[in-house]
């Protein structure tokens, strides 16, 4: 068994390195065609990383002759394969701008936008490229509006909308916990003009009720009669648009405090 073991990892070792040494042959070779034909290969094999090193050996090369459109293109899913995406969306824009004409045009302008939403982080990390990939989307779908790629451009803007709608809400709940009070109730405020339909709507409508309570009672008195009746506001807002919610019953003591406060302070001219 041993030696079966033995023999195995050998012949592993022997293949290895028949391998590499072909390939550094062929990566040496001076004939673009046989970087080429070796690239297509290898790329049919699902060894991206080699397409990728020939292709862009000979990519200024073959530029212009009717291999080039074929390189650019490969070359764009390798990058896409081994995760680069951000190179990848870059590629596949040459593509379509090169070869605008081509019948994979329509494909490499989906593949753009795509490689932007697979670049995109974590909802708690900066949202640009999922920002970018709506935009690329929406651009791609005015522009083949009957594609094949039609149902797939469609998901990627609304789960890139669900993205940002995530990251806006967690924004504006992270002004409340770190007690920036004032940007809490402005970021709760832009989060419903930007998200009018967003499923955080109630929760948000809540916590500017929270967030305004806590910046009055933290206020100057000479500012506090204002903001507690910003509190009356914004308590309506939410009972108003919300009626059966279970959170009413936690804000009717922002209410009853901030009115409490009103009557106290309640200029005596008023």
């Amino acid at each position: 068994m041993q030696k079966k073991s033995r023999f195995f990892w050998v012949l592993a070792g022997v293949l290895l390195l028949t391998s590499c040494s072909k390939f550094r042959r062929i990566e040496k070779s001076e004939d673009w065609r046989v970087k080429y034909e070796a690239g297509l290969n290898y790329y049919a094999k699902k060894d991206y990383y080699r397409t990728a090193v020939l292709f862009e050996q000979i990519q200024p090369i073959v530029r212009g002759l009717p291999e080039g459109e074929k390189v650019e293109f490969y070359l764009a899913y390798c990058q896409y394969y081994e995760k680069t995406y951000v190179l990848a969306s870059n590629q596949f824009k040459i593509f379509y701008e090169t070869y605008g004409r081509s019948p994979l045009a329509e494909e490499a302008t989906f593949m753009y936008a795509y490689s932007l939403y697979a670049s995109s982080p974590d909802t708690n990390l900066d949202q640009t490229s999922s920002m970018d990939a709506m935009s690329a989307m929406q651009n791609f779908l005015n522009r083949y509006p009957a594609s094949k790629f039609g149902d797939q451009a469609v998901a990627v803007i609304q789960e890139s909308q669900v993205k940002l709608e995530r990251k806006g809400f967690e924004n504006a709940k992270q002004y409340l916990k770190l007690r920036y009070y004032q940007a809490a109730v402005i970021a709760f405020e832009n989060f419903k003009k930007n998200f009018p339909d967003s499923q955080y709507l109630e929760e948000a409508a809540f916590l500017k009720v929270q967030a305004q309570f806590m910046l009055a009672e933290n206020s100057l008195p000479n500012k506090q009669y204002e903001r507690y009746n910003a509190t009356l506001g914004y308590y309506r807002e939410l009972l108003e648009n919300f009626p059966n919610s279970p959170l009413l019953k936690d804000a009717q003591r922002f209410f009853t405090a901030s009115q409490e406060q009103v009557n106290k302070l309640k200029p005596k001219n008023s």
